[in-house]
């Protein structure tokens, strides 16, 4: 298993002193197979941020435990862990330094600070990885990121991820920044690195989009897991008011479980 997180819980307090506390996320668990797309799904303020920052070691948890290859992650070196475990952020233009003497080819150097390569052999990853994605280096090499349009710079942080050859990569809303003609390129990159071997936790308040994505599916209501199992199994046999009712917001999903249970 590559990723096990058990009663996980992160509990805030309101106000300075005393305050009530507050479940942001309450004693979940799930975990995280080689080579598979879970998504988390769910509404602002379900919890599935806050769960993903303490995956990424950025919050704390108040209790429970979140293990990669059956270690815990505070026992791991953070830059060891971090390199194996990436995260994709739904804004790319705030990703990036927003100086503008930073063009990308410096932007994907920067990830070789973790590794011990030659320059040769990191100008040769660079190359490869803008190819794999899709992108050409000749063209993009030589830009400024605010020259590219948004589904490039989304496509450049995700080259940057690669760079540094990561089990577990964190999608957080990954296309929500995009327009919809792109967002499919992103979601197609995402299901090839899966097919590749690269494990990946989708979160998403689109469920169409996790039903497109992914392998199973997790269902994220007040801070709990409500629904979970095999992506078609959560979206034709809900069994949360809430998961149906996400279903029923989405015409196009609503109309393939109806006639899936015809």
């Amino acid at each position: 298993m590559l990723l096990k997180v058990e009663n996980l819980s992160k509990i805030y307090r309101s106000g300075f002193i005393r305050g009530k506390p507050i479940k942001a996320v309450d004693k979940i668990s799930f975990t995280v197979k080689a080579g598979e797309i879970v998504s988390l799904v769910g509404e602002s303020g379900s919890g599935k941020t806050t769960t993903s920052k303490m995956i990424l070691r950025l919050l704390k948890p108040t209790s429970g435990s979140i293990l990669f290859e059956n270690k815990d992650i505070y026992s791991i070196p953070k830059f060891e862990y971090w390199r194996n475990v990436q995260a994709i952020f739904q804004d790319p233009y705030s990703s990036f330094n927003p100086t503008p003497f930073y063009k990308v080819d410096r932007i994907l150097k920067l990830p070789f600070k973790l590794l011990n390569t030659s320059k040769n052999e990191m100008e040769k990853i660079i190359r490869n990885t803008l190819i794999n994605i899709g992108l050409d280096p000749d063209d993009i090499l030589g830009r400024y990121p605010h020259e590219l349009s948004g589904g490039q710079m989304q496509r450049i942080l995700i080259a940057r991820c690669l760079i540094v050859d990561p089990k577990l990569l964190l999608a957080d809303e990954p296309t929500s920044m995009i327009d919809a003609s792109t967002r499919a390129i992103v979601l197609n990159l995402l299901k090839r690195l899966r097919d590749e071997g690269k494990s990946i936790i989708f979160i998403t308040h689109d469920i169409s989009q996790a039903f497109y994505i992914s392998d199973r599916m997790l269902v994220m209501y007040k801070g709990k897991i409500v629904d979970e199992g095999p992506v078609e199994e959560v979206i034709f046999n809900p069994k949360h008011e809430y998961t149906k009712r996400l279903i029923k917001d989405v015409p196009k999903l609503y109309e393939k479980f109806e006639d899936f249970h015809e």
